[in-house]
């Protein structure tokens, strides 16, 4: 998949393609359906697929104050898009003068002049420009085709929802989350140096600062890790959250990797997959006790994923 992050850089030959707008954060099965209808078109006109959509997200810039909220930081959800057979995405800076243009410009200079797409296609609440004033009806006035795709929900009857992913992300709920993604949720990193204890403790640990990454329920899960440079998912047993015993002032990752020879692997990175939460954190009255519990989580995940 090609990553175009200015619309100056956008090649010649992909202008007139089908191209979805949108945030798509979680890249879920609702956004999936509609990137699906997008590459089935692009297909029958003969054209290519793309998408717009912006960084950072517009929450962060509106409402900076927020906890942590990103289903899929922008790796991921590249590589998201990527498996839903998109051809190209167009990544624009959203900042206060972006978001300052009216919906008439947003068309004109975005749509018109930068993509010249053959067709659009939007989600049931997308709107944009300045007060969000701008719509369907907006693009359809100024001349363009564009779909509005209708409200997608699963068997159940319910809205396939990045606001329900969050909550079930931050109860614990993994397989009421992966459900509505459609693929397991995953963590992504560089691996830093932390204080040790982990490796004093003789269960080394893999390490990465959550940042603004939305923050799940904390405690100790039963993860799948890659490491950059490799193509094998390793089993591992991780802490998310701010260690009870030795507490530290904002969430990280912490992944010790079963039967992982000893070797330097910061700097590098690492891709976490929660694959069941096992419990959640707590503080031990001693060393040995924690490293009791250690051992025992280590058991557990290997009868969860070995």
């Amino acid at each position: 998949m090609h990553l175009i992050t200015s619309l100056a850089a956008l090649p010649d030959p992909l202008r007139g393609s089908v191209v979805a707008i949108g945030n798509f954060d979680g890249v879920h099965l609702g956004h999936r359906a509609l990137l699906a209808a997008g590459r089935k078109l692009a297909k029958e006109k003969g054209v290519s697929f793309g998408v717009l959509t912006f960084e950072p997200h517009p929450r962060k810039l509106f409402r900076p104050d927020d906890p942590p909220f990103r289903i899929t930081p922008p790796l991921l959800k590249y590589r998201q898009l990527e498996s839903c057979g998109v051809d190209f995405t167009v990544s624009l800076e959203f900042n206060w003068d972006f978001a300052s243009q009216s919906a008439d410009a947003f068309v004109k200079n975005v749509l018109q002049l930068g993509l010249a797409p053959s067709h659009i296609i939007i989600g049931h609440d997308f709107r944009f420009g300045q007060l969000r004033k701008g719509d369907a009806d907006t693009i359809r006035s100024a001349g363009l085709d564009v779909t509005q795709f209708a409200v997608v929900n699963n068997d159940a009857g319910e809205k396939f929802s990045s606001t329900t992913i969050r909550q079930n992300l931050r109860g614990g709920n993994l397989d009421a989350a992966n459900d509505m993604l459609g693929w397991d949720w995953e963590l992504e990193g560089v691996i830093v140096r932390g204080d040790r204890r982990g490796h004093e403790l003789g269960y080394p640990t893999a390490n990465l600062p959550l940042g603004d990454v939305l923050h799940p329920a904390y405690g100790v899960y039963a993860t799948l890790v890659q490491i950059e440079g490799e193509n094998i998912w390793r089993s591992a047993a991780t802490n998310i959250g701010i260690r009870p015993m030795f507490e530290v002032k904002l969430g990280q990752v912490e992944a010790h990797i079963l039967d992982f020879e000893d070797r330097d692997i910061y700097g590098k990175n690492l891709r976490v997959r929660p694959m069941k939460r096992l419990r959640g954190e707590a503080k031990f009255d001693s060393l040995d006790a924690l490293i009791v519990q250690i051992e025992a989580d280590c058991r557990q995940v290997r009868q969860v994923l070995i």
